[in-house]
């Protein structure tokens, strides 16, 4: 088989999004709205993802799935992506602190889409790997650091925006304290909240 070209990544990566909108609508009820915002998805079909997965998996980039990028770690479903994001409401002025930058995909979703990013990974693999594509596309209102991001990022704070990549057993105080009044954070919910939720 040939191998895939830009023409072929470009119509895929827009069959994505269509799949995105075509989900958002068949869960309205469930997200409280039948599409999600045009800017975000956009975004989503600027953004190679193809890039941001292992060269191996790169074929399966455009399909609407989570995807093993090492260290028992996966790049996120596109749809929860673009949810998320939308979520978020980002805007063009807003600084927004991502916790778990993974291999740089939703940091380059939010890049687009906003101000500036500062993003923070543990595995020290994945960011300097998500830093040197990010720089590589011309993204240069993201900045990257190696650390705890349940601890945050307080030099660049307070934060207008804040997206977590995983769910945590409980929201990290840190990162409360990081985020300015009235801002929003936006994060997975874990079987933990859930449950401490209902106490």
């Amino acid at each position: 088989m040939k191998p895939l070209t830009d023409k072929h990544l470009s119509i895929l990566r827009r069959h994505m999004v269509e799949l995105i909108s075509v989900h958002a609508d068949l869960l309205e009820v469930e997200i409280g709205k039948p599409s999600l915002d045009d800017r975000v998805l956009a975004a989503m079909q600027r953004v190679p993802r193809h890039l941001f997965v292992p060269p191996s998996l790169a074929t399966h980039a455009y399909q609407d799935s989570a995807l093993p990028i090492g260290f028992d770690k996966t790049i996120s479903q596109p749809f929860i992506c673009a949810l998320m994001t939308d979520l978020l409401k980002p805007s063009d002025v807003d600084v927004v602190l991502e916790i778990g930058t993974g291999l740089g995909y939703q940091t380059a979703i939010l890049a687009e889409l906003t101000s500036w990013v500062w993003t923070v990974e543990i595995v020290e693999e994945f960011s300097s790997r998500a830093e040197a594509l990010l720089n590589q596309l011309g993204y240069s209102n993201v900045g990257c650091r190696v650390g705890d991001g349940s601890r945050g990022w307080i030099e660049h704070g307070p934060y207008d925006k804040i997206l977590l990549a995983a769910a945590p057993e409980q929201v990290p105080p840190h990162l409360v304290e990081q985020l300015k009044p009235g801002g929003r954070m936006v994060l997975p919910v874990g079987p933990a909240m859930i449950s401490g939720s209902r106490s």
